[in-house]
């Protein structure tokens, strides 16, 4: 069985975030009428939730390829709803709220994880494990081993920036809220660009 590296680890992570906002973008336009960024981060479309899920089911499962698709939905399960109740943690912690509220759902702790969403996480560990982690393994393998070093060298240092700046974005729109005014120009270009409404936009009700 192939080892796993750090290179195929980062590409399953940024090919499943991109595709986890293409996700919920369509899906907030069918449901909604109304397209909303499911980005966690200001710049590009990375919903992180999508791939950091892909690298835990892919650390989790990747050696259980062949095991039975009930023993994969109980280990996915379990793991990956533990990770979301950390990750919403975690993000509280940090940004002051979490991204994702399941209070009105039927068996929920504390609106950080629900029933329904942590069965769909066991369908999907299912999913991903059988048919979408071996096709992005191949996607993977296809791209220029030299080329794919660099760009990943220089989209972790971009993914390093949009970290620092959407958490800057957050917290200048919390100052906002509380009449606090801008005390630079770049405060100012954040009220004007990364605001509230843009942030609302990406986090929905939550913001609130």
């Amino acid at each position: 069985m192939k080892k796993l590296r750090f290179y195929d680890l980062f590409y399953i992570f940024l090919i499943a975030s991109v595709f986890g906002w293409i996700l919920e973008g369509v899906g907030s336009i069918v449901i909604d009428h109304l397209f909303l960024n499911h980005s966690a981060l200001v710049l590009g479309p990375i919903n992180a939730i999508y791939g950091f899920g892909a690298i835990f089911l892919t650390l989790i499962l990747y050696k259980k390829q062949k095991a039975s698709w009930g023993e994969i939905f109980l280990i996915s399960f379990i793991s990956c709803s533990i990770l979301e109740y950390f990750m919403s943690w975690g993000m509280e912690f940090v940004i002051g709220f979490p991204a994702w509220n399941y209070s009105k759902f039927f068996l929920n702790i504390n609106g950080r994880i629900c029933l329904l969403y942590s069965m769909l996480w066991g369908f999907l560990g299912i999913v991903w494990i059988k048919y979408l982690y071996p096709f992005v393994q191949k996607l993977i393998a296809k791209m220029n081993p030299k080329v794919g070093q660099v760009l990943m060298y220089v989209l972790i240092v971009f993914l390093a920036f949009d970290i620092i700046l959407t958490t800057v974005s957050v917290m200048r729109a919390h100052a906002y809220d509380k009449g606090i005014p801008p005390q630079n120009a770049f405060e100012k270009f954040l009220d004007h660009t990364f605001n509230r409404d843009y942030l609302k936009n990406m986090y929905g009700n939550n913001w609130e």
